[in-house]
């Protein structure tokens, strides 16, 4: 796949927030793009845009999104932490049937958001290698491994070649202290996407989805080089007046790398079974 523009790329979650982002970036770049907004009615951005709409579990909508193109950019779905039935549907049945119209309409690429969340129990005090264990915080980010996981499957079993991005805070800008080491501008994020569309990839490959953050909970230099990613965006420009600010998170979600998803129906120390002597 080159760097040329012209790909026929598929959006869904485009009524979402980082969809917002995506669409007029992936029409500037020169992609010729459908837009899956989901139930929501989107208005084309310009004559290289369709838009659809549907339930992405119902195989008519997956067939309308996809027909014709060549990478899907799945961004839809439940973005934070829910009652594990919603996520099921969602992130989880949903993603399968994505899965199965990109085998049917032989779509080449699949780039998947996954999270951070997806290893939110790692201590604040680790900096993770791409290759490191999943420890999700909660259902939305066991859906995030679970995601990763059929990526690599559908690469070994069918050839659909996979970009997983492992998406910090992706924010206009960073507004408190964990974003100093999770923060994903806009542009970043912009340049993240069209990279995972466009580079030459060894079949599936997971990149942390950051921008150029000093204080980094990852370390994103050979995975990022695979696609050719260079983030220009850094968080440290607003560490200053970040640091002046207090820290929101309660004292246990300092600890943890997913922060405030990581407390959620927690159980205290005190609370949990006694372990074996």
């Amino acid at each position: 796949m080159s760097e040329a523009a012209g790909i026929r790329v598929a959006l869904s979650g485009a009524g979402g927030q980082i969809g917002a982002v995506l669409r007029p970036r992936l029409l500037a770049a020169g992609h010729v793009l459908r837009s899956g907004g989901g139930p929501t009615a989107l208005t084309p951005l310009s004559d290289a845009e369709t838009v659809t709409t549907g339930d992405l579990r119902d195989p008519d909508a997956v067939d309308r999104l996809l027909d014709g193109t060549d990478v899907l950019v799945h961004m839809a779905g439940t973005s934070v932490e829910k009652p594990l039935p919603e996520v099921i549907e969602n992130n989880l049945i949903a993603l399968q049937a994505v899965y199965e119209g990109a085998r049917r309409h032989g779509v080449r690429r699949v780039v998947f958001a996954s999270s951070n969340h997806a290893f939110g129990m790692h201590s604040v005090g680790e900096r993770l290698a791409i290759d490191a264990p999943f420890r999700p915080d909660g259902a939305y980010g066991l859906s995030k491994a679970w995601g990763e996981l059929m990526g690599r499957m559908y690469w070994d079993r069918h050839g659909i070649e996979g970009v997983a991005l492992r998406i910090g805070s992706a924010l206009p800008r960073p507004t408190e202290f964990r974003h100093l080491s999770t923060w994903l501008g806009h542009d970043d994020l912009g340049q993240l996407v069209l990279r995972s569309i466009a580079a030459p990839i060894p079949g599936y490959v997971a990149v942390w989805g950051a921008s150029d953050n000093p204080r980094s909970y990852w370390d994103n230099g050979a995975a990022a080089a695979t696609i050719g990613y260079r983030p220009t965006q850094s968080a440290e420009d607003w560490a200053e007046e970040i640091l002046a600010q207090e820290n929101p998170l309660d004292p246990i979600a300092r600890t943890l790398q997913g922060g405030s998803f990581t407390t959620i129906d927690y159980t205290p120390e005190a609370e949990r079974p006694r372990r074996g002597g």
